[in-house]
């Protein structure tokens, strides 16, 4: 089975504050152990890129460019990148037939690179953003770790 990573799972990877992290790298580590393949997009990196370069008083992780690139690198090495490939049409049927508006845009397109891709499983802190899918798994760290 083939688990995509929300940006929430990536952010939490890289800062070990949050009291978060801990279960995000034994949720990975289980899923791993268990022979998932753990796959990101390039949205997740859109995203990731834009909390790690925005400043900590934004509720970002304050990342210069360098750093921040450097970060995307390793997830990169770290995780199966998707290819990028067409989802718009996917997308607009998703958000079309969940009526999806304002910021679950950004999570309906990680849903429509699930499907595209044939993923049906989604880790994510943030359960109630993917809950409407009806198509897809989704799976809480503190219930995998």
């Amino acid at each position: 089975m083939a688990v995509l990573l929300d940006t929430n799972i990536l952010i939490r990877l890289m800062n070990p504050q949050s009291p978060q992290a801990v279960i995000a790298e034994g949720a990975l580590s289980a899923l791993r152990t268990s022979g998932e393949e753990l796959q990101i997009t390039s949205q997740n990196l859109v995203e990731f890129w834009a909390v790690a370069t925005r400043p900590v008083a934004e509720n970002g992780l304050g990342l210069s460019v360098e750093q921040a690139f450097k970060e995307v690198s390793a997830l990169k090495s770290l995780f199966v990148l998707l290819p990028e490939i067409p989802l718009q049409s996917e997308w607009e049927r998703l958000v079309t037939q969940y009526s999806v508006s304002g910021k679950g845009c950004h999570d309906a397109r990680l849903v429509a690179a699930m499907m595209v891709h044939g993923t049906l499983t989604i880790l994510t802190f943030n359960m109630q953003d993917f809950s409407r899918y009806d198509r897809i798994t989704v799976l809480d760290p503190r219930a995998v770790s």
